[in-house]
């Protein structure tokens, strides 16, 4: 049954977290403008990037299809996979006890026909107290929008989460993505925090902004108004914020980008993971300190739309309160 999207409710807010978005994205907006200004993000990027559209996916696309293996591995990346986690904490606000999370990531959702519909038929049968999304809307990383919002309205109904729906943006979203999200209820986070009050508790939900190709990302400033106390959960983009995270207290991290590699090989995994951080932090669930962190493997691809090894997945998280 499709659900109506309610607006995220927010017991209160930091200081940052009620300028307007425009006012929040300011800064992504100035580097989205460089960045038209120099014809793209290619100052950025690796050889392999900036080839990658070009020769590198043609490349591999052929091999594939020559070898018997392109169409198998577009059936893979219509195969969805719901994996369920429990994760235990002594100091979570008891009247979190048993709040479940819902988590997605790089919906890439223009890039593959036929996912949405396959999605939503899965995300009928799921039911959250949140909802939060690491970025990534948009199959390649420039060109028109139109396809993904059409789809993105499809989608975003079908999400039940009693708290809202909380996002970030990605390295393949712009900010007009983000001003469309809002519009559709879902809260952008913005190099901010929230408090998610529950009972007399709460606990806090911070967004960064693109720490890979935009590089705006600010957790301090994301933060600043939340409490050296407070219960936080952390959404970025990559994982590669995950040392500076655990220095800040962050309990739960949660981001995507690497796709898991989209195609895994037995025993010996990814090939490239598109990440500083450590491999384990690259693909599914890893601990840093007294942090949880997770990168999800994300619903989409990117290059091809194509996996191996590696399915397009929705997280959900249990969270209980532990012995001390």
């Amino acid at each position: 049954m499709q659900s109506t999207i309610e607006a995220p409710r927010e017991r209160a807010v930091t200081a940052s977290a009620k300028r307007s978005l425009a006012d929040r994205l300011r800064a992504r907006i100035a580097i989205e403008e460089e960045f038209a200004r120099i014809g793209g993000k290619v100052k950025t990027k690796s050889l392999f990037r900036r080839h990658e559209k070009r020769l590198v996916a043609p490349a591999i696309k052929a091999g594939l299809q020559l070898l018997g293996l392109y169409d198998r591995g577009r059936q893979h990346a219509l195969s969805p996979v719901v994996l369920e986690y429990d994760l235990y904490f002594p100091d979570l606000p008891a009247a979190f006890d048993g709040f479940r999370i819902m988590h997605l990531t790089d919906l890439h959702i223009d890039g593959v026909d036929g996912l949405t519909e396959i999605v939503i038929s899965t995300l009928q049968k799921l039911e959250a107290d949140l909802c939060l999304i690491t970025g990534d809307y948009r199959f390649d990383d420039e060109g028109p929008w139109d396809e993904v919002y059409r789809r993105v309205r499809q989608l975003l109904p079908y999400i039940a989460a009693r708290q809202g729906i909380y996002s970030i943006l990605g390295n393949h979203d712009e900010s007009p993505v983000a001003f469309e999200l809002e519009e559709l209820g879902v809260r952008m986070l913005i190099n901010e925090a929230v408090e998610i009050g529950q009972g007399s508790e709460s606990i806090w939900i911070a967004g960064v902004d693109d720490p890979f190709d935009y590089k705006c990302d600010d957790l301090p400033g994301a933060l600043a108004g939340v409490p050296d106390s407070g219960f936080k959960i952390l959404l970025a983009h990559t994982p590669d914020l995950y040392s500076e995270a655990a220095a800040f207290g962050v309990r739960i991290y949660l981001c995507g980008h690497t796709h898991g590699g989209q195609v895994r090989f037995p025993k010996i995994g990814a090939l490239r993971s598109n990440s500083k951080s450590p491999r384990a932090f690259t693909y599914r669930r890893w601990t840093h300190q007294r942090m949880e962190g997770y990168t999800g493997g994300g619903l989409g691809c990117s290059s091809l739309p194509v996996r191996w090894n590696c399915p397009p997945e929705i997280a959900v998280f249990t969270l209980h309160r532990s012995g001390a």
